[in-house]
């Protein structure tokens, strides 16, 4: 989930000091000053929360895990709990490792309404931990339009060249956003909104050929989703998408480490002299783990403009979106942007 991961990594932003912090900046692509980023930050994520009876629900947990007894800088309790609505939280890790992995796990498993378990695997917490960055998140939405269970049948879904297997293939004509881009379809099903000028959607990257997930994954960055996102127009659309339901878990020093920040994680060098200055702490692992159901009602994971159809002629053929072969989705607040979820199918069985 890239809008939960760096909205946790921004709250240990607030506590990082000298290089470290320049290099989760760049990395990161904080361009704001701290005054304005954190506010930014909290902002977003009160956005994101819809409150009501139509409204999804989304539950984003990210909490800072620090040694009790280590006395915490004032002005980092400040800024985490005024705009992240959580500070850091203190267990023993030196006395009590597995009982604090316990701690965090129950705090995780509370959040994500008992869909994200043991984010912390055993033997991932030592005597030697002193921070530990957790990270979860939580999605149900109803869909706008949701799909017919009778409609749903079981189809084949090419998951690599000369396999084919059967899978529930949920079906509607349906008025949503599509588009096409280079050699891929692409296709936005509104979610069921508290405000109708606020949706949450998911949008679903459709390869042209059976193969062709690799390279459009290869290619999508911020402009390629832009490039998606603004194709996108009203239109009537013959649906065929898969019911599928996945879970998935990483470890994300290595990434953020090649991605510029590798200072964060270096016990020598990292410098979080912002959040304590009685102990050098640096980040040991920052765990991150999704789940994501998608059925005929909507989609659980850890309304869109359609068009007039006149009644007085036939409407024209819609277009045609058969997801039958590996794609790419996401979760997106329409109104900001923010990817709440991104991630592949490639079988859904």
């Amino acid at each position: 989930s890239p809008a939960s991961v760096s909205t946790a990594l921004a709250m240990t932003y607030a506590g990082a000091r000298g290089e470290t912090a320049a290099q989760m900046a760049k990395a990161l692509e904080l361009t704001l000053p701290p005054e304005a980023l954190h506010p930014a930050f909290g902002g977003l994520a009160k956005q994101l929360t819809q409150a009501g009876p139509k409204a999804p629900e989304l539950r984003i947990a990210s909490r800072l895990w620090g040694q009790a007894g280590l006395p915490i800088e004032p002005a980092f309790q400040s800024t985490t709990q005024q705009h992240y609505g959580a500070g850091i939280e203190l267990v023993d890790f030196k006395g009590g490792s597995e009982q604090a992995r316990g701690r965090i796990n129950r705090w995780v498993d509370e959040q994500t309404n008992a869909k994200i378990k043991d984010l912390m695997p055993a033997g991932s917490i030592t005597p030697l931990t002193r921070l530990v960055l957790t990270n979860a998140i939580y999605f149900k939405g109803r869909w706008a339009t949701p799909f017919d269970k009778q409609a749903t049948k079981n189809e084949p879904f090419t998951v690599k060249p000369g396999t084919a297997p059967a899978v529930p293939m949920m079906r509607k004509t349906l008025k949503a956003r599509f588009g096409q881009v280079d050699d891929a379809s692409v296709l936005e099903l509104a979610y069921e909104a508290q405000d109708p000028e606020r949706p949450l959607a998911m949008v679903v990257i459709l390869p042209a050929q059976a193969d062709g997930l690799p390279k459009v994954e290869q290619r999508l960055s911020a402009g390629q989703l832009k490039a998606y996102v603004e194709a996108l127009q009203p239109a009537r659309v013959d649906v065929a998408l898969p019911r599928f339901k996945m879970a998935a878990e990483f470890e994300l020093s290595k990434a953020l480490a090649a991605l510029g920040m590798p200072l964060a994680f270096d016990a020598a060098k990292a410098d979080f002299s912002g959040i304590t200055r009685a102990e050098p702490l640096f980040l040991s692992q920052v765990r991150h783990k999704a789940f994501v159901e998608v059925n005929e009602e909507g989609t659980e994971a850890a309304a869109a403009t359609g068009v007039v159809v006149s009644t007085r002629a036939a409407p024209a053929p819609p277009q045609v979106f058969r997801a039958d072969h590996p794609f790419a989705f996401l979760i997106r607040d329409v109104a900001t942007g923010a990817v709440l979820f991104m991630g592949r199918v490639t079988d859904p069985r």
